[in-house]
């Protein structure tokens, strides 16, 4: 008895991008018995802890054609593109696939079969991107009212995490976690971190716990200056992304500008409170979903035309609204479920 097999195709932007993708095939598996990823290789640690994926594989960049045997073999009757470039529309026409599902108004999209016009192209900044990309389903028949995506750590990620807290002395849910960069934040050598110390500070003193503050090995010199001028603790580069999921789990509560270990967090369960603080953010759009989250918003006013990309001094980063941050974060954790408190 042959397998119904669909496969999402998620090879593009940020971690984050693709976790929040993820909720598509929750939807694809409406209708298909099987559903893998196919994405990127930075990407496959995050999305092999994703339970709504049978397997999770890589397009490293190398031939098309190599790639597209490989799918071929493999059966699928539906693919769906939610990160739509000339290679990701070619690859599935080459594998033979049925039915492939992508954005509408481009060069390459003679290459679908289903052609969707993605809503925020219309001027839709309030719909979430989980709901515009589910969109994609639709198209096909395909849905779900569920959309907060998944991420389970593994007992290895467990133990590590309980490793790294041993090293510290911390007990296991006795911290709250900050993450206070992006993807920009160590390319341009201009991020402040007044705001950040300042708000790990407040948290220690608030919650009268130990505060992580977490980051890339990029970000190193972001994060350890923060620790010290605040009495946070540093643990910038000394986690994978299954190691902080199984942090984030324990956490008492998860604060940090919005990337994608704010979507991890929120996938876990823990209290997410995502901090927007660009004028040009959609926090509707990319605000984390779980079961306890909250988003504060830009409050600084911006310099006209500013982006995250192009500010010259990210004033709204060092002028952080400290007292409503953490007047979010005493709402979200005084609501903890009687099995985490």
């Amino acid at each position: 008895m042959s397998t119904s097999r669909a496969l999402l195709y998620c090879a593009g932007g940020g971690i984050g991008d693709s976790l929040v993708a993820s909720v598509v095939a929750r939807a694809l598996r409406t209708r298909y018995e099987r559903v893998d990823a196919l994405t990127l290789r930075s990407h496959r640690d995050s999305l092999v802890r994703v339970p709504d994926f049978d397997d999770v594989l890589v397009d490293d960049d190398a031939s098309a054609t190599a790639l597209a045997d490989e799918l071929r073999e493999r059966n699928y009757e539906a693919c769906i593109v939610t990160w739509a470039t000339q290679r990701t529309a070619r690859v599935p026409q080459m594998a033979g696939i049925p039915i492939r599902v992508g954005q509408a108004r481009r060069l390459y999209s003679l290459r679908f079969t289903k052609r969707v016009l993605v809503r925020s192209e219309l001027g839709d900044v309030m719909s979430h991107w989980a709901d515009i990309l589910l969109d994609y389903a639709r198209a096909i028949g395909c849905d779900t009212g569920d959309l907060r995506p998944r991420f389970v750590p593994t007992p290895e990620d467990e133990r590590a995490a309980e490793t790294l807290l041993g090293r510290l002395n911390l007990a296991k849910d006795g911290y709250i976690i900050l993450h206070p960069t992006n993807a920009i934040a160590p390319k341009r050598g201009i991020w402040p971190t007044i705001g950040w110390a300042s708000l790990a500070r407040t948290l220690r003193e608030r919650f009268a716990v130990p505060v992580l503050v977490t980051g890339t090995k990029r970000d190193e010199a972001i994060v350890d200056a923060i620790a010290v001028d605040s009495g946070a603790i540093s643990i910038a580069g000394d986690t994978t992304i299954g190691d902080f999921g199984a942090l984030a789990r324990n956490a008492r509560a998860f604060v940090g500008i919005t990337t994608g270990s704010m979507h991890v967090a929120a996938a876990v369960g823990a209290p997410t409170i995502g901090i927007f603080p660009f004028q040009t953010d959609f926090p509707e759009r990319w605000a984390p979903v779980g079961d306890r989250t909250a988003i504060v918003r830009a409050s600084y006013p911006c310099h006209p035309g500013d982006t995250k990309e192009t500010c010259a001094d990210y004033a709204c980063v060092a002028n952080l609204d400290v007292t409503r941050i953490v007047a979010t974060v005493e709402s979200l954790v005084s609501a903890v479920s009687p099995s985490r408190g």
